[in-house]
């Protein structure tokens, strides 16, 4: 089955997992411990109810939203994955080109393999940048004028990392082995590449630039490798107090990735946020975390109109984007949705992905009785009563 005859999300997945190593593969699909929160994450949309109003005849809907003043195509922001030139040599490049041509926002990864200069010449996307704390003060001070001298106008400052999280599924199939220094490393796992020749010779060919992030120079060291990833982490876990110096460093908006909870909603007002992005991070940190469509609507009483507030986490139908703006985001961001397709298929890959929600929120606005992405309200939907 060719990626272009794919008609969901998970048609997709398919394809992604035919294509890849198990330990690739699963460092896109994978989640934390049990991955309960991976799973609830997903499921929890389909707890949530449509109210249409029918007998409406409904012209082509009006997808359009404005977020961070920018007017965007669809209500639909691509999240930060990092190391993506392990899924497919084009990785952050073809995705950011993906997105520039749907007319949505594309959000880097502090760990990617390409440059802000190579991003920001190859695509007409607005751009955000994830920020990490890799490399301590000095090193992300001059990251983020790199971000802003190439075009990057938004901000997204992960919360939720306080240490990493223990991904069973990544220990068991040796990724680390796979981002580590030495091909050699990869010899115990050989059984799952020999049967992907095609990924491997892609990979082979382009390890030297994957396996490093030129964006986070280290001093006297140069880009950050991938090996050192989980150390930087550790040693760079992001407090309120870096807020503060962060907004000094960074002239444009800023949104906090990762709040889960009302109480973290007005922290992140009081530190002076554009808004915030109600993440678990996927699943992939605490395990047994409130799934994000189960915490949006506190977030949204906290912060009751004094920021923009997105969502992420388990979103993979146009319905449920139109579920979370009827709930109140300004927008969704996908992660894995897209992640899928750049592992089918690179550039076309990924613009297969956004194709299809595109087409998915289409038919739900049609369905609903509504004619435009910003007529959606609570009316609606019906939430579950324990909510």
């Amino acid at each position: 089955m060719h990626f272009s005859r794919a008609i969901n999300i998970d048609d997709l997945r398919s394809l992604a997992k035919r294509r890849l190593p198990r330990a690739v593969f699963d460092y896109i699909d994978g989640g934390a411990e049990r991955e309960v929160t991976l799973r609830e994450n997903r499921r929890i949309w389909e707890d949530i109810c449509f109210h249409p109003r029918n007998a409406v005849a409904t012209p082509k809907p009006d997808t359009r939203v404005t977020i961070l003043g920018t007017e965007i195509a669809l209500p639909i922001v691509l999240a930060p994955l990092g190391s993506t030139r392990m899924f497919h040599p084009s990785g952050e490049l073809a995705a950011a080109k993906a997105a520039g041509d749907a007319g949505i926002p594309y959000t880097l990864s502090t760990f990617s393999s390409y440059s802000f200069e190579e991003l920001s010449k190859a695509s007409n996307a607005p751009l955000w940048y994830q920020l990490y704390l890799a490399g301590g003060r000095a090193v992300v001070e001059a990251t983020l004028a790199g971000a802003w001298k190439n075009g990057f106008r938004a901000l997204a400052v992960t919360i939720d990392t306080n240490g990493p999280g223990m991904r069973e599924r990544d220990f068991r199939n040796g990724a680390p082995q796979f981002m580590g220094k030495s091909f050699f490393a990869m010899m115990p796992f050989a059984s799952q590449v020999i049967v992907r020749p095609r990924w491997l010779a892609g990979f082979l060919a382009d390890r030297k630039h994957a396996m490093r992030y030129p964006n986070v120079l280290i001093p006297g060291k140069g880009p950050l490798p991938a090996m050192d990833v989980q150390a930087s982490l550790r040693d760079s876990v992001v407090t309120w107090a870096d807020l503060r110096w962060i907004r000094e460093a960074w002239p444009g908006p800023i949104l906090a990735k990762g709040v889960i909870t009302g109480d973290d909603a007005l922290r992140a007002l009081d530190e002076g946020v554009a808004g915030m992005i109600v993440s678990n991070h996927g699943g992939r940190q605490l395990d047994c975390c409130r799934p994000t469509a189960r915490a949006l609507p506190e977030v949204l009483q906290a912060v009751n109109g004094r920021a923009e507030v997105y969502v992420d986490g388990g979103i993979r139908r146009g319905a449920d984007v139109v579920k979370a703006i009827c709930m109140g985001a300004k927008a969704v961001l996908i992660g894995r949705a897209y992640g899928y397709g750049l592992a089918a298929g690179g550039k076309e890959g990924v613009a297969r992905a956004i194709a299809i929600l595109k087409a998915d929120i289409e038919r739900t606005l049609v369905l609903l009785g509504c004619p435009s992405i910003r007529e959606l309200n609570g009316t609606y939907v019906e939430l579950p009563k324990s909510w």
